[in-house]
């Protein structure tokens, strides 16, 4: 189970993605990155965030600690920005932390390796998870005390978005001819061996246990939040089985637009956050999501 704190203390925005995460302080003592219920890409980012989060951390990945975290809007109440008050005030309640990792670098591909092993594992698991940004315009990696860790799954599994063709879509194949690691000759033959016998119907069963029922209540076509998340394990369950066998290698594309959808990972253009304006996330290292 997430553990629960409560921000005490907005520290500052982060401004590189759309949905303006921050860092805040929590009355455990800990900082993390904090992604809002009130921004615009909706609590599904959340839901993706938790879901994969919590699975790539089961199957060994680094991927920063996350805490449920319940807000106080009043917090903001020093803020100057506008925008930011408005997204707090959006937010009230219960909201997603991710564990700040101070001093950590954005990856950066000419400047550090990554063996064939590690590649392998990370790109199967985006396969898995159907990650769309995490290519090498936009690594959504970071290097903290010379370790790679994963950050930002708020685009992921794309048929969450649209139940009624979510077992289509989540049979499609996978191109990473683009991922940020295809350089580095990923093993992904090596990394399905050792990874998906452990995605088994009891471990997708946990990861989705730990997604608060706030996030998944009122989902149309389901009658319970067990049942959403009865979705999610029918959809990632084959998947692991088999995504191995369909994912791309080609040699990268060149400069061509993400696969992701504008929307959804808050790039210019893309629809904005609930306070009516876009923001960015990011720092010169963790930006903890988009």
């Amino acid at each position: 189970m997430i553990s629960r704190v409560a921000a005490t203390r907005y520290v500052t925005p982060l401004r590189e993605g759309g949905s303006l995460p921050g860092i805040v302080e929590a009355d455990d003592l800990g900082t993390y990155v904090m992604k809002f219920t009130g921004a615009g890409q909706g609590r599904k980012t959340l839901v993706a965030e938790v879901v994969c989060g919590q699975l790539g951390r089961r199957l060994g990945l680094r991927v920063p600690e996350l805490v449920r975290m319940q807000l106080d809007p009043v917090i903001g109440l020093s803020e100057p920005d506008q925008e930011v008050q408005e997204l707090l005030k959006a937010s009230g309640g219960l909201n997603l932390g991710m564990d700040f990792l101070p001093g950590s670098i954005g990856f950066d591909p000419l400047a550090y390796a990554v063996d064939s092993g590690e590649a392998g594992r990370v790109v199967w698991f985006d396969a898995l998870i159907n990650n769309v940004d995490r290519s090498w315009r936009n690594p959504n990696l970071l290097v903290w005390h010379g370790d790679l860790w994963l950050i930002d799954h708020g685009a992921t599994m794309i048929w969450h978005h649209n139940w009624p063709g979510a077992a289509v879509s989540a049979a499609k194949p996978y191109d990473a001819s683009d991922h940020a690691l295809a350089p580095f000759r990923p093993d992904v033959a090596g990394a399905a061996a050792a990874l998906a016998p452990l995605v088994t119907r009891g471990l997708l069963t946990e990861v989705t246990a730990d997604v608060p029922d706030e996030w998944l209540v009122d989902e149309p076509g389901f009658d319970s939040t067990d049942a959403v998340r009865r979705a999610y394990v029918e959809a990632l369950l084959p998947r692991a089985a088999t995504i191995h066998e369909r994912i791309t290698l080609d040699a990268p594309s060149g400069p061509r637009p993400s696969q992701a959808p504008g929307w959804l990972t808050g790039r210019p253009g893309s629809r904005p956050h609930a306070t009516g304006k876009s923001g960015t996330s990011g720092t010169s290292g963790q930006d903890g999501g988009r």
